[in-house]
């Protein structure tokens, strides 16, 4: 197959490519920005069954380290996906929870889950054998 080369603003682009200024909002290129960020689905997974702790969720998703946990969960609560909440009492105490758009990730997560055991683990299966 051939493809057709032009220039565009300096460019040299195939047929049907588009310069960055030409590109239309994506939402599945968005979700996969935010959903591709280690740990975060991990956590978002964690969550779907109730609200945790910092240390407990730490525990909960494995081996994340504390400063990289914060900065997923700081940005989460940016996003609208969960929601912090400072209780007070000594110590202080910090609970997360999922927002509803959150929540929403639970068919995402079913999704992929069973991907990963149609796909996936047969995979494993046929390697092990």
């Amino acid at each position: 197959m051939i493809s057709q080369v032009e220039e565009r603003g300096g460019e040299r682009l195939r047929s049907g490519q588009r310069t960055d200024t030409e590109r239309e909002y994506c939402p599945v290129h968005e979700a996969i920005s935010v959903l591709q960020q280690k740990w975060t689905m991990h956590i978002v997974r964690a969550l779907l069954d109730g609200p945790l702790g910092f240390n407990e969720l730490g525990r909960t998703v494995g081996d994340c380290n504390p400063a990289t946990l914060k900065a997923r969960l700081d940005h989460l609560e940016e996003l609208g996906l969960l929601r912090r909440t400072v209780h007070s009492q000594m110590p202080p105490r910090t609970s997360y929870e999922l927002a509803r758009s959150g929540v929403d990730l639970q068919g995402v997560i079913e999704a992929i889950d069973g991907w990963a055991r149609q796909h996936l683990a047969a995979e494993q299966q046929s390697a092990a054998s």
